[in-house]
Parts: C-alpha cells; structure tokens; sequence
C-alpha cells in the first residue's frame, strides 16, 4: 500500500492542474456558446474537457489507499468531534476514488458492459458526503475560534470596559449579530488556512450537487466553481502552511 501512497502524492499536484484546465475548458466552452461561437470550437473544448477528466482519474488511480491510510492516522486524533470528521472525511474520499477507478476503467474499455451513469453518480455521492462533513469541520473550527476570541475579549472588556447597552429585544439581537459578524471576519482574516478550506470546499459543493440533480446550475458556474477550488489546492500545495491540519 505504501507504493501507491506515494506514487499518489507525486501525482496530486499534476491532477490539480489538470483539474484546473478541465474546468476552464468547461468555463470558456460555456462563455463562448453565450457569445454564438461555431460549434467546432465548441466541440474542441469539449472533447479537450473529457480528455483531462479521463486524464485526472488516471492519475487518481490508487488514492484510496492514500485516503485509507490518512484516515488510519486521524483516528488518534485527541479531539473527538475533529476525529470523527476528518477520519468520516477520508473515509467517502477512498470509497469515491473506488468508484471513480471503476468508471475510469469502463471509459477506457476494460470493463465494457459497465453502467458507467450508476457508477458516475455512486461517486459523486461519497464527493458530496466528504465535503459535507468538510464544511462541518470547517464550522466547528470557527465555532471554537470565535468561542476563543469572544472569551479573550470578555476577559478585556469589550470597547475599553464600555459596555452599550440596547433598548429593546430587537436592538439587542442585531447588536449581537454585529458582534458575531465581527468575530466571524476576524477570526477567518486571522487564519488564512481556514478561510481557504471553507471556500474551496464551498466551490466544490456545487459540483456534486450539480451532477446529482440536487441544485442545478449551468456548466459555466460549475466551471467557475472548479477552476477556484483547483487554484486553491494548488496553492496549498505551493505554500503548505495554507492546508489546513490536521
């Protein structure tokens, strides 16, 4: 299993930047059908498009043992709640890169008889699970965050020992709203490794939804909303200390 972890960490950052030519391809296809443009040109992006997809799942081939073996090292995490999503997290990634090794197979012939619709939509159903308990991990992080800041700042005393006062229930809820918009901005501007997760696992959440038939979009958002996320990963790659831990 080691083998393949590390052929697969090799080839991550090249299966972002096929990801991110894949969905500009699907950007620019959608940008120039709004503009009338032939259909040849649109036929190049297309046929463009499904090549680095096929692409992409070549060189996802073995990252469920990746997956399995990150989830193995996140159940000695010391937090319970961290624990349970991020080890559930990786968990869907294995069983959706499974499904996707599978489909890869059937699109290259090797498994010629294979319903290659059931088993397109069984992985994008473990995507949108992961990203699900993703953005939940995200929350509960932030919710820790700003519990954090909100003590620090009742300890100091909020606005120099003054505290305002509101005349009614109403006024009250909109002050602490304030209050909590406030904390929220301050807590993702102080930690740019969250803030990146939230939004590109944000972006990534209307891709499965789209493909699923849960919230249909249109091929130029989806696209969009790929080329941002793929960006994003390869910046952590880039720049490490950006990727959120554990």
């Amino acid at each position: 299993m080691e083998p393949w972890v590390r052929f697969s960490a090799q080839s991550q950052a090249k299966e972002r930047l096929f990801r991110a030519a894949q969905y500009a391809c699907a950007l620019a296809a959608e940008a120039l059908r709004r503009n009338g443009a032939s259909g040849g040109a649109l036929r190049g992006l297309r046929q463009l498009e499904a090549h680095l997809a096929l692409g992409r799942k070549l060189l996802r081939l073995g990252s469920s043992a990746e997956a399995l073996e990150a989830a193995k090292r996140s159940i000695h995490l010391s937090d319970v709640v961290l624990r349970f999503c991020v080890t559930l997290s990786h968990l869907n990634r294995a069983m959706f890169y499974a499904c996707d090794n599978v489909l890869w197979a059937g699109r290259t012939g090797l498994l010629p008889h294979l319903d290659q619709e059931k088993w397109s939509q069984r992985s994008f159903r473990y995507y949108l699970f992961a990203l699900i308990v993703n953005l939940s991990r995200d929350a509960y992080e932030i919710r820790i965050l700003m519990e954090r800041e909100m003590s620090g700042k009742r300890a100091k005393g909020s606005e120099n020992g003054c505290r305002v006062q509101a005349d009614n229930g109403l006024q009250q809820l909109g002050l602490r709203l304030q209050i909590q918009l406030r904390i929220l901005i301050h807590v993702l501007r102080n930690n740019p490794p969250l803030l990146l997760d939230v939004v590109k696992n944000a972006c990534d959440l209307f891709i499965p939804l789209d493909k699923l038939g849960l919230y249909k979009t249109n091929p130029g958002f989806v696209g969009l909303c790929g080329l941002t996320s793929s960006i994003l990963s390869i910046l952590t790659i880039l720049h490490p200390w950006l990727k959120l831990k554990p």
